[in-house]
């Protein structure tokens, strides 16, 4: 029984991860959070219940050209990322400021984009 207690603990100590820090993360960044509220902690442990948290759809994968998988909660309306040039980190911007009417090939429809920028974020500048 104290097994699963624990098991529990480290999953809710990676939700926590996700939801305070209101950004995609990697997945050793989840595990920093984490080891924050549940000591010992793994790496593996950390991947594990992000493929289950991923599996309930309870996490998306977000996936940056050139990069590791980052992570964010689901669900979230349609929105793009920022990605820090200097620490790495991956941020959410609001909303969907593409306009832009791609020159398709005849017979060709869009279902979806992805748009990423790059730069320097607030902390890093």
């Amino acid at each position: 029984m104290a097994i699963q207690s624990r098991k529990t603990r480290q999953k809710e100590a990676i939700r926590t991860a996700f939801i305070h820090a209101d950004r995609p993360l990697s997945p050793d960044e989840t595990l920093a959070y984490a080891q924050e509220q549940v000591e010992g902690i793994s790496i593996a442990t950390v991947y594990r219940n992000i493929g289950s948290l991923v599996e309930d759809k309870w996490l998306a994968p977000v996936e940056i050209p050139g990069e590791s998988t980052r992570y964010e909660v689901a669900g979230k309306e349609h929105h793009h990322h920022f990605h820090c040039n200097e620490c790495g980190k991956v941020f959410e911007m609001q909303g969907c400021g593409m306009q832009v009417k791609p020159k398709l090939p005849r017979g060709f429809r869009v279902t979806g984009h992805e748009f990423f920028l790059y730069g320097v974020c607030a902390s890093c500048k």
